[in-house]
């Protein structure tokens, strides 16, 4: 059980230490010519530098004997079922879930109501969120069930994201495109793409190399435009409060 859980482990850990050694680099190049920091204070960054490289060695480790595997899996069992459109519902909800467990939409959330003052609640921002990814991924169910092209879904997509950034104040708008970006975190990729794909291996008619894929970009937009229609609604607001 021990020597499964951990094939492969050292080609992960060597692909860690290869993304983090130019950062590392970068630091101690600093270090000697520019910050000059106390002996302590490199301690503890170092230890910091060991203590991601461990963390990220055993998530990605994870990831390759568990989520790709039961995210797979979990889309071939509902591509199986005679009711494929089951998949849309729970695509909505996997897609809820597994943002709502996302570490990096949390960081963001809180550095969103610490820098606006708690004027933007991280609450209401997680949900919103979610809900956008929550939408990407029913999207993306139907589009491997209808066999629908990616290009009517991010081109219309777009063009209602620039559109709704005219009537958005810049803040919400520079906060929407970050919130695409965090989405598309290791909870969302890991689990759901593979079962994306899952699902586009055993449907009729369906390449999983055209249909499968795809689902990241949608991931990518929705909280877009869910965060600009928040950022709209509060616009909203303050001219209501304005008025009276």
């Amino acid at each position: 059980m021990i020597k499964i859980m951990f094939d492969g482990f050292g080609d992960i850990m060597m692909e860690v230490l290869i993304a983090l050694a130019p950062i590392t680099l970068l630091f101690f190049v600093f270090q000697i010519f520019v910050l000059k920091l106390p002996k302590n204070r490199v301690i503890k960054i170092l230890k910091g530098i060991l203590m991601t490289f461990l963390g990220m060695s055993l998530f990605l480790q994870g990831v390759h004997v568990s989520y790709l595997p039961l995210g797979e899996k979990l889309g071939m069992a509902m591509g199986s079922m005679a009711n494929n459109w089951i998949m849309i519902p729970i695509g909505l909800l996997l897609g809820f879930a597994a943002t709502y467990a996302e570490p990096a939409v949390r960081v963001m959330n809180n550095e969103v109501e610490n820098v606006s003052g708690g004027y933007i609640n991280k609450k209401i921002m997680l949900y919103t969120t979610c809900i956008g990814v929550a939408i990407s991924v029913a999207l993306s169910m139907i589009k491997v069930i209808m066999g629908v092209s990616l290009w009517y879904f991010i081109v219309p997509g777009y063009i209602l994201a620039f559109v709704l950034s005219r009537y958005v104040s810049p803040t919400f708008v520079a906060i929407a495109f970050d919130s695409g970006g965090v989405a598309t975190g290791p909870m969302t990729v890991t689990l759901l793409l593979s079962m994306t794909v899952g699902v586009a291996k055993v449907l009729e008619n369906r390449d999983p190399l055209l249909d499968g894929f795809g689902m990241v970009s949608l991931v990518a937009l929705t909280p877009i435009l869910s965060v600009l229609i928040l950022g709209f609604l509060y616009a909203r607001k303050e001219k209501v409060n304005e008025s009276e």
